[in-house]
């Protein structure tokens, strides 16, 4: 089995072993919780139905409309600066959830545009994330060379360790922005930070949805999306470290095999209908065509005077053999295809004294 293929195999095991394991421990995280919040909002709705003497229906309503009502708290979403917000959580797949198209010129172009935007966002972020590395590496040599190092070439482990540093302080930076400005605790802001630059988007937690964020306050709105912007070029020059090194490995490994094939192959002689003549060269034709060989060029493999007849050319007959499929393929030929014996256009006088030995 190819190297690929075993990994392949390996990757396919241990994913849906990590997908277990995750399953085990959220459930042990958070089904307790769960099952907790649920009793306490159940007896909230019982105690208000029963305060306020409205019915279930008419508390459904109420439910609704405050549902609804919530995004709006923001401003209004599909202004140019909403719109904008919008479109980046499309490009950059992040997907928040908090705003979503309700008509169906709106939903058609969300899907036309994200199949553009996408494939764009993604070729622009992985480019950003090459010449970021590039630039790292750059400071890398120079740091080594005012150090004195024997060494002054930036190793991958240098890199992973820049990129994540880089990491490190924009999510801590932003962190702390988003803790000023919503209100949220510093824990809150690191997860909110994390789960946008990773582009997962629960949208439990989204930036610019209070106060009338997005009419009012335009310098937070830069900023959010600069954020954005900017944080995942950083993820982008990671997951280029990273994540595709194991496409490279693969890419590597495959070329190996190609090159060992190719190796193979140069030396291997295939039989498929053709003589090889004593010369080297090949005589091609049809399939179930007679075609004839003259002595000098013939498959014998000797050099003896009886190659020859009286100064003239013995000419032989080489007729071929159809070729047999892989399936019914005998001794003739492994690949469906052989030479039949030669057989004399005349009658020659016999030869005690000398054996001919016919080799291909």
């Amino acid at each position: 089995m190819k190297k690929q293929n075993v990994r392949t195999l390996s990757l396919i095991v241990c994913t849906f072993t990590y997908l277990l394991v995750g399953a085990a421990v959220f459930d042990a995280l958070e089904s307790d919780t769960e099952k907790r919040r649920w009793e306490a909002l159940d007896a909230i709705e019982k105690m208000v139905i029963k305060k306020y003497n409205i019915s279930p229906d008419d508390f459904r309503v109420m439910e609704t409309v405050v549902l609804k009502t919530e995004p709006h708290k923001a401003g209004q979403q599909w202004k140019f600066a909403g719109a904008f917000y919008y479109a980046t959580t499309v490009l950059t797949t992040i997907g928040y959830g908090h705003s979503t198209p309700n008509t169906i010129g709106g939903k058609l172009f969300t899907m036309c545009y994200a199949i553009v935007g996408i494939p764009l966002g993604l070729v622009m972020f992985q480019s950003i994330g090459e010449r970021l590395n590039k630039f790292s590496s750059f400071v890398i040599e120079g740091v080594k060379r005012m150090l004195g190092c024997r060494d002054v070439q930036a190793s991958e482990l240098n890199l992973i360790c820049v990129v994540t540093t880089l990491s490190s302080l924009t999510i801590a930076g932003g962190a702390a922005a988003f803790s000023r400005y919503e209100g949220w605790t510093y824990f809150d802001s690191v997860y909110y930070c994390f789960i946008t630059l990773t582009t997962i988007g629960f949208g439990d937690m989204v930036a610019l949805q209070k106060d009338d964020a997005l009419d009012k306050k335009p310098e937070y709105v830069v900023f959010s999306l600069i954020f954005i912007l900017f944080g995942l070029a950083i993820v982008a020059a990671s997951l280029n470290l990273l994540v595709l090194r194991f496409v490279t490995m693969n890419t590597e490994d495959e070329r190996r095999d190609e090159a060992e094939a190719l190796q193979a192959a140069q030396g291997a002689v295939r039989l498929e209908g053709d003589v090889i003549t004593a010369n080297g060269s090949i005589l091609s034709g049809q399939v179930g065509e007679t075609s004839s060989v003259n002595s000098e060029q013939s498959v014998c493999s000797c050099s003896c005077v009886w190659c020859g007849v009286a100064g003239g050319q013995r000419r032989y007959s080489v007729r071929r053999r159809r070729p047999l499929s892989r399936g019914n393929s005998g001794g003739g030929g492994g690949n469906g295809g052989g030479i039949l014996p030669l057989q004399p256009l005349e009658q020659l006088p016999a030869v005690t004294s000398h054996t001919h030995r016919a080799s291909i």
